[in-house]
């Protein structure tokens, strides 16, 4: 299953670059070992409407005018669900499993995505509560695929 990253708004040269990158190459790698390649990643310009809830509009039509039918679709929003690196893990092999031929994990922009959008996607995730700047959750994100693959295989690197 070909696995990407979609994110709305670039990431500049830094640090923060630098780990997300080293985690997607550690996914990269793992990956295909047990039917998950990563894809890469697709940076999507913000919109600059105005208004919040037509930013929301606009970046969640160019996001699904990305998707190539049959892609399953997990947003990352504030408003999702809280679920463990166990469940991330376990909902990735379902869709694998399943034949699932591609994932797209998709970050928004400040305004986060469009109510269209999240109740179209397969699942909403949120990595907690707490508003994280979009540079780090790229790095979740992109350290999370990683452990999903060591959960996956059985690799140790996952310890709870």
């Amino acid at each position: 299953m070909k696995i990407t990253i979609y994110a709305v708004g670039r990431m500049k040269s830094g640090p923060e670059k630098e780990l997300a990158e080293r985690y997607c190459e550690r996914f990269a790698k793992s990956g295909p070992a047990i039917g998950l390649e990563f894809a890469g990643v697709v940076e999507a310009a913000e919109s600059r409407a105005r208004d919040a809830d037509e930013r929301r509009r606009e970046e969640g039509k160019r996001l699904q005018g990305q998707l190539a039918p049959g892609t399953a679709l997990i947003l990352l929003d504030g408003r999702g669900r809280n679920i463990s690196s166990e469940d991330l893990a376990a909902r990735i092999g379902v869709l694998r499993d399943g034949g699932q031929r591609s994932l797209v994990l998709a970050i928004g922009g400040a305004d986060g995505h469009d109510a269209d959008l999240r109740s179209a996607a397969d699942l909403v995730i949120s990595f907690g509560a707490a508003t994280w700047p979009h540079q780090l959750v790229r790095i979740m994100l992109a350290e999370q695929l990683y452990r999903a693959a060591t959960i996956l295989s059985g690799h140790p690197y996952h310890r709870a």
